[in-house]
């Protein structure tokens, strides 16, 4: 401007050259005069630094909540816990979960140096208690969940054993006093386990019914079984269900119905139908392969025709294995019970399968009212009269193997990490799955169309194959959701626009991420490299460092110089 503070430039002109520049220069040069700074305002301007320096797809709109494109930057850039602020160190191995109380107060850690510790979250965060679970015969230990109003802690484990032991246990410890309250077993150990109602827990438990037939059931628990009446339930059979092909139920967690009407955030479906299949359909039919005998004197031929020859026997046996099982399961299955649309009603959700024991479906079942309280037949009554599998309400098949699922804190969106199967690949052998991408797949389904929605997020990475894929955790918030993986980062996506926002570096594999449920800007992250690191946003740190946050604009030009 002129002394007289009149513009040399016209605002238009203004505007074209701040089109040209990065969001950085832009709020630079708004520093400089008035006019300057009603430009660097402008809401096309932003709309467009927001569409360029976040790549974000043209189509996308604005997410819902936003009032401006300015403050909608200003949100992904500031408000993204990804400044380490505090690394702990007090694990001796690997962490491999992490878990928050409702409250946000505190958290817990599970790792493979076999011990369960509980921590309080303030500004700095220190350690309250840890538990060792070795005197129990534990291998490690690796999954907890605090029950609604955090009074108790549940925590799963593994037993020590054989190298292919499928044996857990679950514990429920008192928040009060750390106590250990009571014990129940946990097969396999990767069910993991999950609360349903304050007091009440479900675990599971395997029936082997042939070579590759067998039958998971899942318990409800009583957190607190020092009952001395012998008329009172402290575990009841909630479902018993086949499994075919070497499948089992893993993972099991539960989404409230109620609160699907008022989500968080809504999103769109822009993708087809998650695939839905019929447990009871029938399998994938053997190629029947004619065999030559072994030529004389050709012994290493013959040894190998021989072994081609037991494995086609293995195959055939384990097809009409199946075959009987499917024939069976058609004449004791219970259908599923009719009820009305119910808020009372809550979607207990695990990982399975019908083709291969890696795990490559969602199953889904309705749990009703009279289903989340110990009453009925007390423990040993009436077994003989209940012969029936229960069946599924939906099964969702991702086609690739499940190495993590999460739920959205309004319950409405499960978030699944997945490492698919090649496309049109099919199982022959269910001992013999196909092969898996490296690249995480993280989709997204409705609960309550029961819809895939959006595409799946990508970036993350795992290596290991088929029989040594272990589970990577992942969770929500509102607006975000993260995961660990094995290319030692966590990730940070945006979940309205579908955009990796961070890569939080580790020194090893990290497996497991979670949000502060009552603030979203604070991420912990837990890792092979026996750490658990705290991340904050930039605003959260600047308000904290300083006695006077400086405006976000200004900040963010000297971190961008």
């Amino acid at each position: 401007m002129d002394e007289g503070d009149t513009p040399l430039l016209p605002a238009c002109l203004v505007h074209r050259i701040f089109l040209s520049l990065g969001p950085a220069d832009v709020l630079a040069a708004g520093l400089v005069c008035r006019q300057w700074l009603a430009v660097s305002r402008d809401e096309f301007l932003w709309r467009e630094q927001f569409y360029r320096y976040y790549q974000v797809a043209r189509d996308v709109p604005r997410h819902p909540a936003a009032t401006s494109w300015y403050e909608e930057f200003q949100r992904l850039y500031d408000t993204v816990p990804c400044v380490e602020v505090q690394t702990l160190r007090e694990h001796t191995d690997q962490v491999l979960h992490l878990s928050f109380s409702h409250s946000g107060y505190r958290f817990a850690s599970c790792s493979k140096d076999c011990t369960v510790k509980i921590w309080s979250n303030s500004l700095t965060i220190s350690l309250l208690h840890s538990a060792d679970m070795r005197p129990y015969n534990w291998s490690y230990t690796q999954f907890s969940q605090f029950n609604q109003d955090d009074s108790l802690l549940l925590a799963s484990g593994v037993f020590l054993g054989p190298h292919n032991s499928s044996s857990g246990e679950i514990v429920v410890i008192s928040l009060d006093n750390y106590a250990l309250l009571s014990r129940m077993r946990n097969k396999p150990y990767d069910v993991f386990g999950c609360w349903l109602t304050e007091t009440s827990l479900i675990s599971g438990n395997l029936h082997r019914m042939g070579d590759i037939t067998s039958c998971s059931v899942l318990w409800l628990n009583n957190a607190f079984q020092n009952v001395e009446s012998e008329n009172v339930n402290v575990v009841k059979r909630l479902f018993k269900i086949q499994n075919l092909n070497a499948s089992t139920i893993r993972t099991v967690m539960v989404a409230d119905c109620g609160r699907f009407d008022s989500p968080d955030l809504l999103l769109d479906i822009s993708a087809p139908p998650g695939r839905v299949f019929d447990l009871g359909s029938d399998g994938i039919d053997e190629d029947e392969a004619a065999a030559a005998g072994p030529a004389p004197g050709r012994t290493e031929e013959g040894f190998r025709h021989l072994l081609g020859t037991r494995a086609q026997l293995q195959r055939a046996e384990h097809t009409l294995e199946t075959k009987a099982a499917e024939l069976l399961a058609k004449s004791r299955t219970k259908p599923p019970e009719r009820s009305v649309a119910c808020a009372q009603n809550k979607l207990l959700i695990f990982t399975t399968g019908c083709l291969t024991y890696s795990p490559h479906q969602i199953g889904i079942k309705r749990i009703l009212p009279h289903q989340m309280t110990m009453a009925g037949p007390v423990l040993g009554e009436g077994r003989g009269s209940d012969p029936f599998f229960d069946a599924l309400d939906h099964v969702i098949d991702v086609h690739g193997h499940i190495i993590g699922m999460g739920l959205s804190p309004d319950n409405r969106y499960l978030y699944v990490n997945s490492r698919a199967w090649p496309s049109g690949s099919v199982v022959a052998d269910p001992m013999q799955p196909p092969p898996i991408a490296e690249e995480i797949d993280l989709l997204v389904f409705d609960l309550k169309t029961m819809q895939k929605v959006k595409q799946g997020l990508r970036a993350h990475r795992a290596y290991t194959p088929n029989d040594e894929c272990f589970f990577i955790f992942l969770d929500v918030s509102r607006d975000f959701v993260a995961s660990g993986a094995e290319d030692r980062h966590g990730y940070i996506w945006d979940r309205h626009y579908n955009i990796c926002l961070a890569k939080l570096r580790h020194q090893d594999v990290v497996n497991s991420v979670v949000f502060s449920p009552q603030e979203q800007e604070l991420l912990l992250t837990a890792s092979d490299d026996a750490t658990i690191k705290a991340w904050r946003s930039p605003r959260t740190v600047r308000i904290l460092q300083a006695p006077r946050p400086r405006p976000f604009f200004s900040w963010f030009a000297s971190q961008r110089r």
